[in-house]
């Protein structure tokens, strides 16, 4: 939807994935709060949010491949994946993988740039008063900052995951 040429269309996109965030976090919230985790949750929450994620990153090249090149989003899509990967060969081999505080740092900023570069996306053809503050913001080459700042955070996380992890790359006796 995100993609249309009707700013109808976008800002419902928008909105569907600003409540998908925030139910997100209240899940997790409620779920930690009454101890009401299970092994199945544990897998799949971060699988979700995955998918949320990759369904924001994958419109921001439709808006400009300059500000939002795609190899930026391929690196943050490959360590999403490899993550995954490693929590599923970690838990195949009887290992918890918890989750570390910087993945959740991750998560944070990127449910944050996220909907906020999608709404420059929408605003960049709008003549209003926050078209002209979008267009700021991609011709001082502000939003690919921000994303590789992003970029980056999600990279750094995914070693982070390696070598925290790097027992589990010794061979089993």
């Amino acid at each position: 939807m995100y993609v249309q040429d009707e700013l109808i269309w976008t800002s419902l996109s928008i909105a569907i994935f600003a409540i998908a965030a925030v139910t997100d976090y209240f899940d997790g919230y409620i779920a930690r709060h009454y101890k009401a985790g299970s092994k199945t949750g544990v897998f799949l929450d971060p699988l979700a949010d995955k998918f949320l994620t990759f369904a924001g990153f994958i419109c921001l090249p439709f808006i400009s491949t300059e500000q939002f090149p795609w190899w930026a989003i391929i690196v943050i899509f490959l360590r999403d994946i490899f993550v995954t990967g490693l929590r599923m060969w970690a838990d195949r081999r009887g290992h918890d993988m918890k989750t570390l505080f910087t993945a959740k740092v991750k998560t944070l900023a990127q449910m944050v740039f996220l909907p906020f570069a999608l709404l420059v996306g929408v605003f960049i053809q709008a003549d209003v008063t926050l078209g002209e503050y979008s267009r700021l913001l991609m011709e001082t080459d502000i939003m690919k900052w921000l994303l590789y700042l992003v970029t980056f955070i999600t990279a750094y996380t995914g070693v982070e995951y390696i070598w925290v992890n790097r027992h589990l790359f010794r061979p089993s006796r």
